[in-house]
């Protein structure tokens, strides 16, 4: 109990930062292993409390496998229904109490298999999407978020035309054809949510190729109550799916996505596209913050 006699909701949240093995990189998640006490309400009020960009909420699935788990996640706003960061995040803290190997989470966007092994002495763990697709952005609504991000269409890279990609959640791909503009990122806040409401999107992803499978990306997230994600495993497995879909890529590659730098919160996250599997997998380490 708190000093005014109310529950301490947030004691029992573990927090992690994935995608990075240091504690000062990647993007923090807050883990609660055990949120069956929890109702939505309550949910969504540790998530704000917290602060981090999500939190993920698991729930022992006692009609399934041992290993198989029910996963929600709340921004301080609202319940996104897929999480990349938080499900690497999620998975290790697992790990850690249950061993390595294969987990299963039941998401409200589907079923995501993870796998979670010991590398170089850290756990890394693997998230398999559910499977993408994407779809074309109208000329009014890129217009619009051009205008939200302060870009002229001059801006972008027209080798990776705007897409709306989706593995899980909705995400607007925007490639910007400069590293220079992608780190001077300054948007307005309100104009791009807004947007971002209406059309459903769970983040704006901004991307520049440094080469052939090489990225810097940036992802605001004005819709969670962030001004932007550090490290977005969501819409790195859907920008994955709209490569390969788009022939930009080759259907089995390996693409190494570097997020949060301009934020001083470096983090590496690796996509995996495989031959006949329609499936996208994004890897990552986490790091125990407290």
């Amino acid at each position: 109990m708190t000093a005014n006699g109310t529950t301490n909701l947030t004691s029992d949240v573990l927090r992690y930062t994935a995608f990075s093995a240091i504690p000062a990189g990647g993007n923090p998640a807050g883990v609660v292993l055990d949120a069956s006490g929890l109702d939505d309400a309550a949910r969504l009020a540790v998530a704000a409390e917290v602060g981090y960009s999500e939190t993920a909420f698991v729930t022992a699935a006692d009609d399934a496998g041992e290993r198989t788990y029910d996963v929600r996640y709340f921004s301080p706003l609202a319940e996104v229904a897929f999480c990349g960061h938080a499900t690497i995040a999620t998975a290790v803290a697992l790990a850690e109490r249950v061993g390595t190997g294969e987990l299963l989470f039941r998401t409200q966007a589907g079923p995501v298999p993870v796998t979670v092994v010991e590398e170089d002495g850290r756990p890394l763990a693997t998230l398999s999407s559910v499977e993408p697709h994407d779809k074309p952005v109208a000329e009014a609504d890129l217009n619009e978020a051009l205008a939200a991000l302060g870009w002229a269409e001059q801006d972008l890279d027209g080798t990776i035309p705007p897409r709306t990609a989706f593995a899980g959640n909705d995400h607007l791909v925007l490639a910007v054809a400069t590293r220079e503009r992608l780190a001077a990122l300054d948007y307005d806040v309100e104009r791009l949510k807004a947007l971002m409401l209406r059309l459903g999107l769970t983040t704006v992803h901004l991307v520049w190729r440094e080469s052939g499978g090489v990225f810097h990306v940036r992802d605001p997230f004005p819709v969670g109550g962030v001004r932007e994600d550090p490290a977005t495993g969501a819409a790195a497995a859907a920008f994955g799916g709209y490569l390969r879909a788009a022939g930009l890529v080759p259907e089995e590659a390996r693409l190494v996505l570097h997020q949060g730098e301009d934020m001083g919160r470096p983090g590496v996250l690796t996509v995996d596209l495989r031959a006949g599997d329609p499936r996208v997998h994004v890897s990552g380490t986490a790091t125990r913050l407290r």
